[in-house]
């Protein structure tokens, strides 16, 4: 990624800048505005005429999906102007907006999420600096600029993730998630639960499938320790690409992995080919933790209404400071190959899902939060777990997973190596992984960066 600034709140207050608005981090940058829309005299996204235009969101949130059907219907019905949604199906996007640009009928909205994807598609997209949605902003810090400083792309919501617990559950088996400080004491509890789960009649994690609905939770999500404690350690935030990592935590990698699909309700040797619903093994009571994210509070609240989220535990020093990980892939960004009209119709309607009570109540009931001024307020329990560990002192773990070079593919090594590693947990089938970690980024950097 080329020289871009990452505007980071990793202070310890820093998921408390702005109430839920503010507190953790994404790539962005800083720059002059280069302009990219049709009229170029005009600000970003507002040089047609609205009213003839319509709009095409190409979302990346499936499980947002009936949510946006209802706000595209809503925005017909009060605004006269056509909404389509299309959603990606999960682990699809980038293959799904690739084929849809290539039609006469493109979408007018859609997601740049880090600042990888932002060299591949700035040429697509409207600077949106000085647009009026961005002046709804409250924070920058979810904001994609590209090389040239050209704002590309700017956060619709931001999210958390880490191990999502049912005290409940825990209490049952006899213990408190309070005296869940670091990875001996989650481990302790784990493994206790797993070896009574006949007795208790459930187990301690939910499956951790490796197929696409299921594994970028591991190969995204619980990399980004590994990744965010080189940062860390460096005590510098990645504001580009490195061209190479030292997988220097891969050992924490592994101990939170391995607890994870060794005290689970599924054999490691079954993940490979997927089929488990992790999420609803969790809400029916059938395990006390699942590694996921915020966005999944919504479906958890009247099933789990104690649920709680804690760290990714992984025998770091220090880590009784940890809090959760905080960022977002969320970003929206306006077609510059649109026409006017349609850019100015897709700018309307993003204000609007911003400013309107109704629909950003909508809005963030299933994205959690979204960070603008007139937004509805978040009640999503996760956003705040983030904000009390950021209250208390804990250092915010950033989304440096965002970072990684031609994600697909590499995460695709991963994905591969960590199966051979599931069906025989050998030492030489881990070297596998750790090569997939590090030599497959040095890999997938060069590959990124040719010419």
């Amino acid at each position: 990624m080329k020289n871009l600034k990452r505007v980071l709140a990793l202070s310890m207050a820093g998921c408390m800048t702005v109430g839920l608005l503010a507190g953790c981090n994404n790539n962005s940058g800083s720059g002059d505005s280069t302009g990219s829309t049709a009229d170029s005299a005009a600000p970003a996204g507002e040089g047609g005429d609205a009213s003839k235009g319509k709009v095409y969101w190409l979302n990346f949130k499936p499980e947002s999906d009936e949510v946006l059907q209802e706000v595209a219907k809503m925005y017909k019905e009060e605004k006269g102007i056509d909404v389509k949604v299309v959603t990606a199906a999960s682990g699809t996007y980038e293959q799904t907006l690739s084929s849809e640009m290539d039609k006469s009928e493109k979408p007018t909205l859609y997601v740049i999420g880090t600042s990888e994807k932002a060299k591949q598609w700035s040429d697509y997209a409207v600077d949106l600096k000085d647009s009026k949605i961005a002046k709804e902003l409250n924070t920058d810090a979810y904001n994609v600029y590209d090389a040239d400083g050209k704002l590309v792309s700017i956060g619709y919501c931001y999210e958390a993730y880490g191990i999502i617990v049912n005290p409940d559950l825990v209490e049952k088996a006899g213990h408190k998630v309070d005296d869940i400080k670091d990875f001996a004491s989650l481990k302790t509890v784990v493994e206790d639960i797993h070896k009574r789960a006949g007795e208790l009649k459930f187990d301690a994690f939910t499956s951790c499938d490796m197929d696409d609905s299921s594994s970028w939770r591991f190969t995204g999500h619980m990399a980004n320790l590994e990744y965010f404690y080189e940062e860390k350690k460096a005590g510098k935030t990645w504001t580009e690409c490195p061209a190479s990592i030292t997988g220097e935590y891969l050992p924490n990698f592994k101990n939170l992995y391995d607890l994870c699909i060794n005290n689970s309700i599924s054999k490691p040797t079954e993940l490979a080919t997927g089929g488990h619903d992790a999420s609803e093994q969790f809400k029916t009571g059938k395990a006390a933790f699942t590694v996921q994210g915020s966005w999944e509070y919504e479906g958890m609240k009247d099933t789990v209404p104690n649920a709680k989220m804690i760290p990714y535990y992984c025998g770091v020093e220090g880590e009784e400071k940890a809090g959760l990980n905080c960022g977002t892939e969320n970003c929206w960004a306006i077609n510059s190959k649109a026409s006017a009209d349609d850019q100015a119709a897709t700018m309307d309607f993003m204000y609007w899902c911003v400013t309107d009570q109704k629909a950003s109540r909508m809005l963030v009931d299933t994205f959690g939060v979204m960070p603008y001024k007139n937004a509805a307020e978040s009640t999503n329990a996760f956003l705040k777990n983030a904000n009390d560990y950021s209250a208390a002192g804990n250092y915010v773990m950033d989304w440096a997973t965002n970072f990684q070079p031609n994600v697909d593919e590499y995460r695709k090594a991963l994905v591969s190596a960590l199966n051979t590693y599931n069906s025989d947990q050998s030492d030489k089938n881990w070297e596998q992984v750790k090569a997939a970690f590090v030599d497959g980024w040095a890999a997938q950097y060069a590959a990124a960066n040719a010419g």
